[in-house]
């Protein structure tokens, strides 16, 4: 936690609310996203007990598993899932637009510019907290290895052909909500704890109710009051209450339930399904079942969308958009491999596979913390206090140049700053530059201020381009980190490993006969 962190999660505290901890929105918010509210069986973490969906927020679509228990309601479920979902999903696949893009020959081994598709828009799902978005990767697990009827005739339970399909698609977008910066598949808990600071811990903050009672409390009421109410406060054991008493007047937002209302009204009424046996009596049941799982769906669903209406009064960030069509490149790149009749994701990958990925979520947080501090004020004023960045008035300029054959301009620039940054001889230091980014070096520290030399962004010249080189009393913001971070180098081929990787056994190297087949005596 950053020392600004710190001290807004205190002036919350003083305030009584929660306190901006950023002035801009720092994630794609979709103009038609769809809501995903699901709710799981207690003590089975991916047994489905029912579900709101969709992208209207007065016409929800609610998906109840009466008996969890029930391998065909709980396949029902699935299917009707994707009846929902999968739709969304595909319905950004075919709006494409083309981009230019470059890539290696394969003949020549050069660089040629090729047009691609790139799906101009993307899917976006959104959960309520950080435990939806967990039970969509279980979800796509389950899902996407389902064998299908045409797959496996003999299968004993097969699958629709969109239930895997589906599966697929899930696993992608939980793959893309672990990439710092995505917004496929984004949780609203860590949406609003990224932009508003409570007065409350990280932990607290996973309560949806209490983190927007927090930022948005009610009138004449502090957000510390309204948040443990909204945690604990339950229906008084009165006959007034009839069967609500004692329980929690705001359900937690999924996907686990309340302890109570499992033992006093969900296990009677899974029980009084059991034991129907006309048609009638089942179908009565079930109706119960479905009253009391949108009962707790309902006031999470609300929350979801009132945490929507908030987000949208902030402006998007200036490096949003780009992030975004990382987002609509990898959808793109999903498309094309469905589309071919590829192979389901994996349920492990292999060492390349799995460092790839490591290493391009590395290079995603560097570029999303370095994004944000430039697109906000209050990002990067906790850079400065952490002496990551430091801003100040210029007052010198001395123009130099560089000692060699063709010599180079080399400005020095002294910045007097309040700021500490943490520079020393050689130090490499950034700033904006219209669209570009320029670059100088750490000099020495004087009594006027910091001496940093340009190194960069002034052009191939003699003489530096207009406006590259500042001028006495300007206002610079100078960073110690780069403004876009890149990988580190490329990694080997799966079959270039070594055997202890995943690749192919050296030569020579032992290898274990295949073990007997099992045989009648082997069973017991």
């Amino acid at each position: 936690m950053s020392l600004m962190t710190t001290l807004a999660r205190m002036e919350a505290v003083a305030a009584g609310r929660a306190q901006p901890a950023a002035t801009v929105r720092h994630r794609h918010l979709s103009a038609r996203p769809m809501a995903l509210v699901p709710l799981t069986t207690a003590g089975e973490a991916g047994a489905p007990l029912g579900a709101l969906v969709g992208t209207d927020r007065d016409a929800p679509r609610l998906l109840v598993v009466p008996q969890p228990r029930d391998r065909d309601l709980r396949f029902a479920f699935l299917a009707g899932l994707a009846d929902a979902v999968l739709p969304y999903l595909e319905g950004y696949a075919d709006g494409v637009e083309t981009e230019e893009r470059k890539e290696t020959d394969p003949e020549t081994g050069k660089k040629v510019p090729v047009e691609v598709e790139l799906c101009a828009d993307a899917p976006q799902l959104l959960v309520p907290g950080a435990g939806g978005v967990e039970f969509v990767r279980l979800l796509g697990r389950s899902m996407r290895f389902r064998r299908t009827a045409e797959q496996d005739p003999q299968a004993p339970y097969p699958a629709p052909p969109h239930v895997p399909l589906l599966g697929r698609w899930l696993t992608h977008c939980a793959e893309r909500a672990r990439v710092p910066g995505s917004s496929m598949l984004l949780s609203m808990t860590d949406l609003l704890a990224r932009h508003w600071a409570t007065g409350q811990s990280g932990l607290e903050d996973q309560h949806l109710g209490a983190l927007l009672a927090w930022i948005d409390p009610p009138v004449g009421e502090s957000g510390a009051d309204a948040a443990l109410r909204v945690e604990l406060e339950r229906f008084p054991d009165a006959a007034s209450s009839g069967e609500q008493a004692g329980l929690l007047r705001h359900p937690p937002s999924g996907p686990a339930t309340d302890p109570v209302f499992d033992n006093r009204l969900l296990a009677p009424a899974m029980a009084r399904f059991d034991a129907a046996r006309s048609a009638v009596e089942r179908r009565d049941a079930e109706r119960r079942i479905r009253e009391l799982v949108a009962s707790q769906l309902e006031p999470a669903w609300q929350l979801l969308w009132r945490g929507v209406d908030l987000l949208r009064k902030l402006p998007e960030g200036g490096h949003v958009a780009d992030r975004w069509k990382r987002d609509r490149w990898s959808y793109t790149g999903h498309r094309d491999r469905v589309r071919a009749g590829e192979p389901p994701q994996p349920k492990r990958d292999d060492a390349v596979t799995a460092a790839q990925k490591l290493a391009s979520r590395e290079t995603a947080q560097a570029r999303l913390e370095a994004q944000e501090a430039l697109d906000d004020p209050l990002v990067m004023a906790a850079r400065r206090l952490a002496g990551e960045a430091f801003a100040g008035e210029v007052t010198e300029v001395v123009m130099a140049r560089s000692e060699g054959r063709r010599p180079m301009p080399r400005p020095l620039v002294t910045v007097r700053t309040d700021d500490r940054p943490h520079v020393n001889d050689g130090v490499r230091v950034f700033r904006v530059l219209g669209d570009k980014v320029q670059s100088a070096e750490f000099v020495a520290y004087e009594p006027d201020g910091i001496v940093l030399r340009l190194t960069g962004g002034m052009g191939q010249g003699k003489e530096p381009k207009p406006g590259s080189v500042p001028e006495e009393g300007d206002r610079l913001c100078w960073t110690l980190f780069e403004h876009a971070p890149r990988g580190g180098p490329a990694l080997p081929d799966p079959e270039a490993t070594p055997w202890t990787h995943g690749g192919p056994p050296p030569e020579g190297t032992l290898v274990a006969d295949a073990p007997d087949p099992p045989t009648d005596e082997d069973l017991l």
